[in-house]
């Protein structure tokens, strides 16, 4: 095994236990998260939490920190979760919630749109 490949397995490694805890410490607390296993052009996130009939989607990463890519990753998979689930977007909200260097899921960074976090009609 090369070095590179050695090294792509042990960050998906990281990746993978990353989402866990974040699963699992939002679980903790009583929310209703769900696992999302999608992948490619119709990827719907790495999770879904219910609240009040409403639906927030989160990709969950553990990289480079790259703000615009991750949002606008999340809100491509939030559209995908409402479609294929046949839901009125308004319905899904999406984040990309981003691990902080040497910190638990509690300190991860939430990133969306000021547009998105206030519901603000696009212009």
């Amino acid at each position: 095994m090369t070095d590179v490949t050695a090294r792509n397995r042990r960050n998906k490694r990281k990746g993978s236990q990353w989402e866990t805890d974040l699963r699992e410490g939002l679980r903790g607390l009583g929310f209703d998260v769900e696992s999302l296993r999608l992948a490619g052009t119709e990827d719907e996130g790495d999770m879904v939490v219910r609240i009040d009939g409403s639906f927030l989607v989160i990709e969950a990463k553990n990289a480079k920190f790259e703000p615009a890519t991750f949002v606008r990753e999340a809100k491509v998979e939030r559209l995908n979760f409402a479609k294929h689930r046949g839901l009125d977007p308004e319905l899904v909200t999406s984040l990309a919630v981003v691990k902080a260097r040497g910190k638990n899921w509690r300190q991860a960074y939430v990133l969306t749109t000021l547009e998105d976090y206030l519901g603000l009609d696009a212009q």
